[in-house]
């Protein structure tokens, strides 16, 4: 059983996960109305939790498909890559493959996301937190190459979308708790 602290980062982590690959379902967004926190995450966790109390699941699915993915190009990208390729001969997608390997993590074969969806990178960083074999450093590790760079240009794009709604109160949580994770990984 792994510590309290660590069950909360990575419950943080499979909520952010489950919110980004596919739109709530009436049942957690009542969960997450349903949840008080304490601490550096409370105003934007009551930010989240008012608007899931207020939405209307269709109508959240339907800001999903359109902002996430629309006809053609999607308003908005959650692909971590498409925030940090600085070079075309870069191959980000191979390094990331590699790395999951090294951690013995592979794509699922139902998986219709490549791995460099913010979701399948909160989804292994929640499996790293809550595995109780990986240390400290091997998620900080993770977390700077793959999640750190990209986070706040993909929060950015969400906030300041015009297609969403609910999910500019996600990309508000999101943020702040990676800042804090980025802290915290800053005084290892």
């Amino acid at each position: 059983m792994i510590p309290p602290e660590e069950q909360a980062r990575a419950n943080f982590y499979g909520l952010l996960a489950r919110l980004l690959y596919a739109p709530p379902d009436a049942a957690l967004l009542k969960a997450i109305a349903g949840e008080s926190l304490q601490g550096d995450l409370a105003q934007p966790w009551d930010e989240l939790k008012r608007a899931a109390a207020q939405a209307d699941p269709e109508t959240v699915r339907e800001e999903y498909e359109t902002a996430f993915i629309g006809t053609g190009k999607a308003p908005v990208t959650l692909y971590s890559t498409a925030y940090t390729i600085r070079h075309s001969i870069e191959v980000p997608l191979a390094e990331l493959r590699g790395e999951l390997a090294r951690l013995g993590l592979a794509r699922r074969a139902e998986a219709r996301e490549p791995e460099d969806h913010i979701a399948a990178l909160f989804d292994t960083m929640r499996h790293l937190v809550a595995e109780q074999e990986r240390d400290l450093e091997e998620q900080r590790r993770f977390f700077n190459r793959w999640i750190q760079p990209a986070i706040d240009p993909l929060c950015g794009a969400i906030e300041g979308s015009d297609k969403t709604t609910f999910y500019k109160w996600v990309a508000r949580f999101a943020g702040r708790f990676c800042t804090l994770e980025h802290m915290a990984f800053e005084m290892l």
